[in-house]
C-alpha cells in the first residue's frame, strides 16, 4: 500500500546518483520527498519544511550529519534515520549518540528502507497520537510517568526524555518485573519486524540510566539480566 501523500521526507544525501535513487523510489511510494546535498542546506530545508522523517547521510559538506543531528534534536523530534558509507560500529553508536532514531550502512536495499521508513512513521504517529483518558500515572517508587502528558518526573524534579527513551520506559514500566530480550524490544519499542542490530536498545538503556538512576553503573531500577535482556524493578 502506498503511504499516504501528505507525508514529507527530507533526504540528505551529496552522492547524485543516490539521491535520485531514493527521491524516485520514495516518490513511488507516495510520499512527497525535498532534498538537500550539504549539512547547511539540511537544517535549513528541516526547519522550513517540516518534514515527518529525515534520510540523513553522515559524510557530507559544510556539516557532517553527526552535527546536523545533534543541532535539529534540540528542538525537533522528527525521526531520523542516518546513513554512511562506512558501515563501522563506532559511526552507528555515535549516530545514536547524537540523537538518530535508526541507523543503516551503504549498500542497503531500498525494500529493507522502505520498511525501516514505515517503522519510524508508525512509531511517530503513535508517539504523538491522543492517549487514553482512563489511564493512569505510572509509578516505579519516586519515578512518576503521566502517559496523558507524556511529562516524566524522578521526586521533584522534571526528566527530559527523548522520545524513544520515553516509548521504552513506558514499556518496561507497564510491564514491571517481565524480561525482554533485545530482539522483543526492538519489535515493540521500534516497531520493527525485522533483524536490526541490537545495538539501538543498548544505547537507549544506557541513556535512561543516566536519568533515572542514582549511579547509573549500579542500576536499581532498570536491570540486566544476563543472556536474556532488560526489566524494570521496583
Amino acid at each position: 500500500m502506498s503511504a499516504r501523500r501528505f507525508t514529507k521526507i527530507l533526504i540528505v544525501e551529496d552522492e547524485y546518483t543516490l539521491l535520485e535513487a531514493l527521491r524516485y523510489n520514495l516518490e513511488k511510494e507516495g510520499y512527497a520527498v525535498v532534498t538537500a546535498v550539504n549539512g547547511i542546506q539540511a537544517l535549513d530545508s528541516a526547519r522550513s519544511e517540516s518534514p515527518d522523517l529525515i534520510i540523513l547521510d553522515i559524510m557530507l559538506p559544510q556539516l557532517d550529519g553527526f552535527e546536523v543531528c545533534r543541532i535539529l534534536r534540540k528542538d525537533m523530534a522528527v525521526p531520523i534515520l542516518m546513513l554512511t558509507a562506512k558501515g563501522e560500529e563506532i559511526d552507528k553508536v555515535l549516530g545514536l549518540e547524537w540523537g538518530a532514531d535508526d541507523y543503516m550502512a551503504k549498500p542497503f536495499s531500498m525494500r529493507e528502507l522502505k520498511a525501516r521508513i514505515k517503522a519510524l512513521l508508525r512509531r511517530a504517529a503513535a508517539q504523538s497520537g491522543p492517549q487514553s483518558a482512563e489511564e493512569g500515572v505510572l509509578r516505579i517508587d519516586d519515578l512518576e510517568i503521566d502517559p496523558g502528558s507524556h511529562k516524566v518526573t524522578l521526586g521533584e524534579s522534571v526528566v527530559t526524555l527523548n522520545p524513544k527513551e520515553y516509548d521504552l520506559l513506558v514499556f518496561l514500566v507497564r510491564n514491571k518485573g517481565r524480561v525482554f530480550s533485545r530482539e522483543h524490544l526492538l519489535e515493540r519499542v521500534w516497531g520493527y519486524d525485522y533483524a536490526v542490530d541490537t545495538r539501538t536498545v543498548d544505547v537507549h538503556i544506557r541513556w535512561l540510566r543516566e536519568k533515572i538512576e542514582s549511579d547509573p553503573s549500579k542500576p536499581r531500577r532498570l536491570i540486566t539480566v544476563r543472556g536474556s535482556g532488560y526489566k524494570i524493578e521496583g
